[in-house]
């Protein structure tokens, strides 16, 4: 356990599925695909936000949407621990928590359907077929163009961060 412990990815995607849990009364566990597209969009709303990548690993243009190798197969031997809720920052658990907001919403389906909008993801896949297997990296600085087309939505005060008058935007960084 201490190996997983120390990697971000574990410990961003253990939270994901609590807070997932938490916010929508729905489980993640056994929804592989919802669970890659969240990450890819946990990944890109802290570019959005902070300027910096919160997930310590490559993201791969899959043919269903960019993907985590090393979540492939995650629920083949998931276990929740609860645990993992210290490991992460307050900036950390908001991104985690405006993402589900922002895209938890979607089925798994449309949620693949609108990663493939990524324009990271499909620079990822230039010269592939539609069902031809994949495996390129999604470039962070391609992650960082798509970022800047985002708006963030602040689900506790209901409005855009960008519409905040007296934020500080010290604070954040904008890509």
């Amino acid at each position: 356990m201490t190996d997983i412990i120390l990697n971000k990815t574990f410990i961003i995607v253990q939270n994901l599925i609590s807070k997932y849990q938490e916010i929508t009364g729905n489980s993640l566990v056994g929804d592989e695909t919802r669970v890659h597209k969240l990450m890819y969009y946990i990944q890109k709303t802290s570019l959005t936000l902070t300027g910096e990548t919160i997930i310590d690993e490559e993201f791969e243009g899959w043919i269903h949407g960019p993907v985590l190798p090393s979540l492939r197969g995650i629920f083949d031997f998931f276990v929740e621990y609860s645990s993992y809720k210290k490991y992460i920052s307050v900036t950390e658990e908001y991104i985690i928590e405006n993402t589900i907001y922002q895209y938890g919403k979607y089925a798994t389906w449309a949620l693949r359907n609108k990663s493939h909008e990524e324009t990271s993801w499909q620079k990822s896949r230039v010269n592939l077929h539609e069902n031809e297997k994949g495996q390129r990296k999604i470039l962070i600085e391609d992650i960082i163009e798509d970022a800047k087309n985002s708006r963030i939505y602040d689900f506790q005060y209901d409005m855009y961060l960008d519409d905040f008058e007296d934020i500080d935007e010290g604070h954040f960084v904008s890509v």
